[in-house]
């Protein structure tokens, strides 16, 4: 299954489940956007107004974390929970690394490699 990219440096909720309808639950293959409108308010139970209002990315809706949830169930995509979960092991290891040797030594660089991988996983930086 291919990868999310966020196409932007940041993807608010609003835009990621427009993409996530657009591309995953009710792709171009669907037929016409009536067609794949129909299909997405189907698939995930929603009012055929707030899957047209999170299919044109309406500034004015904001979606919950209930929403958000089914979403990535039914389009396989995570919201930044994947990435997070990576850079967590990644600082794990290197810790796991560092710390057995000499901690006196190592504390510094291992506490530097924290900031770095926690630098990462902000929101909006592309790793």
């Amino acid at each position: 299954m291919p990868e999310f990219k966020e196409e932007k440096s940041k993807m608010s909720s609003v835009e990621f489940v427009q993409c996530a309808l657009r591309e995953r639950v009710a792709p171009p293959s669907f037929g016409s956007t009536k067609a794949r409108l129909r299909h997405a308010t189907r698939t995930l139970r929603w009012s055929a107004n707030r899957t047209k209002d999170a299919w044109y990315a309406d500034p004015r809706i904001s979606i919950s974390a209930d929403e958000l949830r089914e979403v990535e169930e039914k389009s396989g995509l995570q919201y930044g929970r994947k990435e997070l979960r990576e850079i967590d092991s990644y600082i794990a290891k290197a810790t796991a690394l560092l710390e057995s040797e000499d901690p006196d030594f190592h504390r510094p660089f291992v506490d530097a490699m924290r900031a770095f991988y926690r630098a990462l996983a902000r929101p909006g930086t592309e790793g």
